[in-house]
């Protein structure tokens, strides 16, 4: 056992490991993606625009007006989360409509949320 997890905190609270086991390399160089594209104020407004829009699906034309960027610019951003995985598109006239890719919450939840923390306190 490491000194660290043998010892406790200031507190005198001592907690197990947050996660199982630890991400392999492919695991953390795919999230490291994920969270780089998701590190752009400009981007992570426009993911959260679209997965919060009324049926789960947005047109650029609905979403590019809330930012003070060109539309290319939007286009760049859309793209870069789309290469990501965490966005998908469909070309239905002359408009793109942007879902988030089934399964992305869900994945980046895994690494982000704690299962199974307990918590000792020590006497």
């Amino acid at each position: 056992m490491s000194k660290q997890a043998e010892s406790p905190d200031l507190l005198g609270v001592r907690c197990s490991p947050l996660v199982g086991t630890p991400l392999t390399v492919a695991q953390a160089d795919g999230l490291a993606t994920v969270f780089k594209a998701l590190a752009d104020p400009v981007r992570l407004r426009l993911f959260s625009l679209v997965a919060s829009h009324d049926g789960g699906e947005a047109c650029v034309c609905d979403i590019s007006a809330d930012f003070d960027v060109s539309q290319p610019t939007i286009s760049h951003h859309l793209k870069v989360l789309k290469e990501a995985g965490l966005l998908i598109s469909e070309r239905r006239a002359t408009w793109v409509y942007y879902r988030v890719t089934p399964g992305a919450l869900e994945a980046l939840s895994t690494v982000l949320v704690a299962r199974d923390i307990r918590v000792e306190v020590s006497a």
